[in-house]
């Protein structure tokens, strides 16, 4: 399992971050707090606090180069 922490600090960046994992292979999940969401799901992560970094997690090991714009 990778996890790092993202920041989306709009609905431009989500669109953006939601646009950059669909076209990678895998299970991507957000996580933040008790609340676990699909990270290819934009309406998801509209229902989290976008203010605070969120920690996103896979399996497949490897978080892609895409995602670097949007490390916290």
């Amino acid at each position: 399992m990778s996890t790092c922490q993202v920041k989306l600090n709009g609905i431009e960046a989500v669109k953006d971050f939601v646009n950059t994992l669909k076209n990678a292979d895998g299970d991507f999940e957000l996580v933040s707090g008790k609340y676990v969401i699909d990270a290819k799901s934009i309406m998801g992560i509209f229902s989290l606090d976008l203010t605070r970094p969120i920690e996103l997690r896979t399996e497949t090991g490897m978080i892609p180069a895409a995602v670097a714009p949007f490390l916290a």
